[in-house]
Order: C-alpha cells, then structure tokens, then sequence
C-alpha cells in the first residue's frame, strides 16, 4: 500500500451576529488520510472537493454552511456583502439593521448594510435618543447656507438667500455686490452700503436732472429754469404775470414773445392779450403765416369774384380803372356775375337735323332773315335751305320773280334763268 497522506480539511469561521461578537458559531472538519485523488475520498452533501497542494481539500457551496465531509446547509447569507444594501446578514439571515436602533422621532437610513439615524425636517436633537420638533430646524443644520445668508424655512425647507449688500451663490457663501465703481455699470456707482445704486439719488438737487457719467452724476437744471442744480432748481415762470412787457407770455415755464417766429416774411403780429395775430399789410398779400407778396394784376381775380363756373381775367372799367372781368367760359351760357351754365349743345350734331346749334341753343336755322323776296325756308341738316315759292323763279337767296309766259323767251336770257 501507499503511504497514508494526511489531509487538513478547511476550517470554517462564520460571524453570528450584527451587534455583538460573543455569539460565534465554529465548524471543524476531521482530518483524513487519503489519497490524493478526490474520487477516492468524495466530500459531504452540498460540498466540493479541489486539490491544493496535491491534496484533496472538502469545502461547503458559497452560502453553505455546515460540516463539509458530511453535509453542509444552504442558508441566506454568511457575510453583509451576501445581503442587499440595505440589509445586513445576521445568524445566517439577511434582516433590516434599522430594528430599534435609533431614538424617538428618528429617521433610519441603511447605507452599504450599515443604519445611519437622524432627524427628519423641523426637528431636532440627537437622533440615536430623541429628536424634538423645532421649526427652524432646517436652518439649524450645520453648514446648510454659506457664509453672508440668511436661512429662511418655508414648508420645512431651508431656503438660503444672501443678505442685502450681497451677492453670489447662497449655498456656497454670497459676497459683497461691489468693493469699487469699477465693479459696477457705468450708469452706477458702489454706495457705502457696498452695491451698485445710481449716483443720482443722493447727488443732485431739488428739481434738478440728473445724467450719470462714468459712474459719476451730472447735475443741470432743466431747460429753461433757474438755480443751483446741487441745491434747487425753479422754473423762470409759472404764469404770465410772472413775465416782463417785452416777454409777456409764459410758455412752458418759460417768458417769450409769442410774436418771435409766429408769422411770415413782411407779415405784420399783433397781441391780443398773449396771442399773435399775423396779417400782411394793406400794400400786400398772400399768406401771412408764410410770405405777404406785393399785389398783381391776377390777385383781382383771387379769390374769384365771378359766379358760378364762370371765369375772371384782369381788366378795366369805363374809367380806365383796373378790375375783374367775368365771363362765361366756351359752352356755357347766362350771367357771368351769377352763374353760368352749360348750353345746350356745343355742335349741329347735338341738335336735332331741323335744328342748329346756335349761341350754344339747339335752334331753327330759319329766322326769315335768310331767304330773299318770294322765297320759303326749309330747315334741313341742321341748316336753312331756301325755294322759291310755287309759280316762282330765280336766286331764293336774294328774290323769286313771277314767271310770265309771255315773257319767255326774254327768261330765256334772264340772270335768274
């Protein structure tokens, strides 16, 4: 036979418990003599056998627990990493490690196996004895806000804000909003109470305006008033008896002569109280908010003095004297001095075909002056036609001669033949 090896089994060492050390459970495998082979000596129920240093070594399965050359238990857990983080493995079992660790009104939080207590919003204290409700407790919380806040708890939620004068993040700490101008916009300066505020609230006097430059205050009175911009300003006038004779209007609170600019070239001003009158002079026209122009002959027609549709040109009377002469113009027939209006016709073909068209009238071309002795007048194509009357011959226009039988072969030889 072979010498006999002897093979030293694993030894097994589990902790019990999550609080106390004193609750320790061993298992010790026996010692045997065998091969080096694992076939020949097989290890226990729910254990494996491996060689380690040409020896067969029996170990139980990961979360197996128990005496490995004969039969090893599955349980839930041997060590914390086995269990879910928030559970932690105690006496084989993962169980929650919160169970009565914390005190009263606490919050318990595992985290990688372990219970973390504290206190829930508005209160505070010692979370493993006693937490007591305070409604600033949110604020309470070390290092909740940064440096310069204020810490203000609405709905049991610290809100950081940073103080007045400051700014920045509120939950890292605020600062000052300005040390010098050059930190501020140029329309404002750094106050003493260290932010940008416009110079001009403090700079300029009363009524005074105020225009910041380069974050410095300029100070002016407005315009047309009167006194220290760094103490007061007025107004040089608030009502006319507030202004001189020369000036005797006050206009937007200033004193003026209305007449200045308010009429046209060689236009006349007069005041009627503090208002300007323009009118040209009697030697001229036109518009005297504009230009007032020597008179000339076309103005006797301006504004037409003729009556309706009826024209004006320069003319004179029977004294030689210069005046507007109206007439009715081409087409239109009536009074010039009154109205005039349009004729009846402007052509013959206006007119019917026994009517002419005369002084603008739709008239008989026969007036009997047209046809001579003996003679009759017929209107046709809008003119006089003349015949000489039954028993009658010669020029209709001039005169008809009896015709004499007796006498023809004189007629023959006649004018009027």
């Amino acid at each position: 036979m072979k010498p006999m090896q002897t093979a030293v089994l694993l030894v097994a060492v589990f902790a019990a418990s999550a609080f106390s050390m004193q609750h320790q459970i061993y298992y010790t495998s026996r010692v045997l003599t065998s091969g080096v082979s694992c076939d020949s000596h097989p290890c226990g129920q729910n254990a494996r056998c491996t060689i380690s240093d040409g020896r067969p070594v029996c170990s139980c399965l990961n979360l197996h627990t128990g005496d490995p050359l004969d039969r090893c238990e599955r349980v839930e857990c041997i060590i914390d990493d086995d269990c879910r983080g928030h559970l932690k493995c105690s006496f084989n079992r993962c169980v929650d490690p919160c169970q009565d660790v914390c005190g009263i009104n606490a919050v318990c939080e595992t985290r990688n196996h372990y219970p973390t207590c504290t206190c829930p919003p508005g209160f505070s204290g010692n979370p493993l004895t006693q937490c007591v409700y305070d409604p600033q407790a949110p604020c309470k919380t070390p290092n909740v806000c940064g440096q310069n806040t204020n810490c203000e708890v609405t709905n049991g939620i610290a809100i950081c804000k940073c103080k007045p004068g400051y700014v920045g993040r509120p939950l890292e700490g605020c600062r000052h909003e300005c040390e010098s101008d050059s930190e501020c916009p140029l329309h404002q300066h750094c106050s003493a109470s260290f932010r940008c505020e416009s110079p001009c609230s403090t700079k300029c006097g009363e009524n005074a305006e105020c225009n910041v430059v380069n974050h410095r205050a300029n100070c002016a009175c407005p315009k047309n008033w009167l006194g220290n911009p760094l103490i007061s300003c007025r107004p040089e006038c608030t009502h006319n008896s507030d202004c001189p004779l020369n000036k005797p209007a006050c206009l937007y609170q200033k004193c003026v002569n209305p007449c200045e600019g308010a009429c046209g070239t060689n236009a006349n001003c007069e005041m009627r109280g503090i208002t300007p009158v323009c009118s040209c002079p009697k030697d001229r026209t036109g518009d005297p908010f504009v230009y007032c122009r020597p008179f000339t002959d076309d103005d006797l027609c301006e504004p037409n003095p003729c009556g309706t549709n009826a024209e004006c040109r320069p003319g004179h009377d029977n004294t030689g004297k210069k005046r507007p002469v109206c007439t009715c113009p081409h087409g239109y027939i009536g009074n010039a001095l009154v109205s005039c209006n349009r004729g009846e016709c402007l052509s013959d073909s206006e007119c019917p075909d026994s009517r002419a068209c005369i002084n603008f009238s739709c008239q008989n071309p026969c007036t009997g002056r047209e046809c001579g002795l003996n003679a009759s007048c017929t209107p046709r194509h809008h003119i006089a036609v003349c015949t000489c009357n039954d028993g009658y011959r010669g020029d209709a226009i001039y005169a008809c001669n009896l015709i004499d039988s007796g006498r023809a072969a004189y007629s023959r030889y006649s004018r009027y033949n």
